[in-house]
């Protein structure tokens, strides 16, 4: 197949186009700073002539968007907001106008979508949208904001041959140098990994292959449109998180942090606080229903697989990922 990745230089284009080139597929990446063969440049907002790569393709995966690893100033939160409502649109305006358009577009969307809460877990049928939860920060609503306004770019383009499927995904987990998992295990191994604000705030996750595997399936079944929630069915609180994460790399002990230290060390990292503090309890309904079988649903094995993986240098890239927006 053709596939088609948008703004696939970040850390979940780059496990994508590993594993997706791996199994004999054609990638193309889309984005700003071209410097590989099989990479052809747009700018995230106006159509020019990368829409021909989209033209006679079979997949699109738009995975663009501004990094959400940024201080939650206005205007990073305006970049993120254009980042991603921009840039569906203009993927959707060269999917609707291809001579062959392609038969799926799967639209990366995100899981903090979801309400902030503890009580119950939140599936695409049942899951509280979030935006109005009482006594948490005024502009974690914004992030909602973004996630609905994302995914409403998407579902209003004029693609009529073409499936649509939102990825309302959780961290992607892997060992590539500068992903979630590296920064998580750094803070671990410098014996800071131990509970944030308690440690009570779920941690929703999905380990880099069953990502690749989920993507994969979704393109295989035609019967699946709309949100669809890409998360290990395990979702576990952070002390939990952190504390099987320390177990993976035989670290005994990990310095709690209480919410001013959390700051503290967000504006150190130049990232928010959201990351750390927000309670993301998500599960994936729809992939569970359509018969999807994760190999790493518990987070320990998923942990112990990715520390053994970067220990012997097995992650697949030479070197860190790129940052990009697309």
């Amino acid at each position: 197949m053709k596939i088609v990745i948008p703004g696939g230089t970040g850390q979940v284009g780059t496990v994508l186009n590993r594993a997706l080139t791996a199994a004999g597929h054609e990638v193309v990446v889309l984005t700003r700073r071209p410097v590989g063969p099989d990479e052809v440049h747009w700018d995230g907002r106006s159509p020019g002539p990368w829409t021909g790569a989209i033209d006679g393709s079979d997949v699109v995966i738009n995975l663009a968007g501004r990094s959400v690893s940024c201080r939650y100033t206005p205007a990073n939160l305006r970049a993120m907001m254009d980042s991603r409502v921009l840039s569906t649109r203009v993927v959707g305006e060269a999917i609707g106008a291809a001579a062959r358009p392609p038969r799926v577009w799967l639209q990366m969307s995100t899981a903090t979508v979801y309400a902030h809460r503890f009580d119950a877990p939140n599936d695409e049928a049942t899951g509280a949208i979030g935006g109005t939860e009482p006594a948490v920060p005024g502009y974690w609503s914004y992030s909602v904001d973004i996630a609905k306004a994302w995914e409403r770019e998407q579902e209003r383009a004029a693609a009529p041959h073409t499936r649509k499927v939102a990825l309302r995904s959780a961290m992607v987990m892997s060992p590539d140098r500068g992903g979630v998992f590296d920064v998580l295990s750094w803070l671990a191994r410098l014996g800071l990994g131990g509970p944030v604000a308690g440690g009570a705030q779920y941690v929703s996750w999905i380990h880099d292959h069953d990502f690749v595997r989920a993507v994969e399936f979704l393109v295989d079944r035609d019967d699946l449109a709309g949100p669809v929630n890409l998360a290990a069915p395990e979702p576990l609180p952070q002390r939990a998180f952190m504390r099987a994460l320390r177990t993976a790399w035989r670290v005994p002990v990990g310095l709690p942090a209480t919410r001013w230290m959390a700051e503290v060390g967000a504006l150190a990292l130049r990232s928010d606080t959201e990351l750390l503090l927000k309670s993301r309890r998500v599960v994936p309904g729809r992939l569970l229903e359509a018969g999807f079988a994760f190999t790493y649903p518990r987070w320990p094995e998923a942990a112990r697989d990715l520390a053994r993986r970067r220990r012997g240098g097995r992650r697949g890239t030479s070197g860190p990922v790129r940052a990009s927006t697309g």
